[in-house]
């Protein structure tokens, strides 16, 4: 009962010291950053806020400020990937596909170290894969549009060898 407590509060403290300095160190790597680059990360973080709220061409412009700073050369990878992502968001009603496409295949062609390649490759695979079952239905719809008519002529034709 006496007995001095068991250095879990040093442990404590210890844990509670480190977290406050990687937090620092996060910070002091923002400040190594060149102007360009928190530039382009404040373009990235603003489009994504777009994005959240629904404002696509907002969100896109956002994407195009990134590549225009510096030759287009700072985080190529994130804007196609996210420029990608705008074009295919259901809520987007200008949404195309085809330029989604676009966008995901560049990604994976240009930047394939890139950690947004598998993620980009899973979105070709789901718009493909969309775009097919479009397709079937789209033709299916043909074939029933086809058979309703042909039924209305047979139905037709046997009323009128009925009079």
């Amino acid at each position: 009962m006496g007995r001095k407590q068991a250095r879990a509060g040093k442990h404590i403290h210890f844990c509670i010291a480190c977290m406050i300095f990687l937090m620092g160190c996060g910070h002091l790597g923002e400040l190594n950053t060149g102007p360009e680059e928190r530039e382009a990360r404040h373009y990235l973080l603003n489009g994504h806020k777009l994005l959240v709220q629904g404002d696509y061409e907002g969100a896109l412009n956002e994407n195009q400020n990134v590549l225009s700073l510096a030759g287009g050369t700072l985080q190529v990878d994130e804007v196609l990937f996210n420029t990608g992502l705008i074009y295919a968001h259901p809520g987007n009603p200008k949404k195309d596909y085809g330029k989604s496409l676009h966008f995901f295949r560049k990604l994976v062609t240009d930047h394939p170290q890139s950690p947004l390649a598998e993620q980009a490759k899973a979105w070709i695979g789901v718009i493909e894969e969309n775009s097919k079952l479009t397709q079937t239905i789209d033709r299916l719809n043909r074939m029933i549009e086809e058979s309703k008519r042909i039924d209305l002529e047979i139905e037709q034709k046997k009323r009128e060898k009925a009079k």
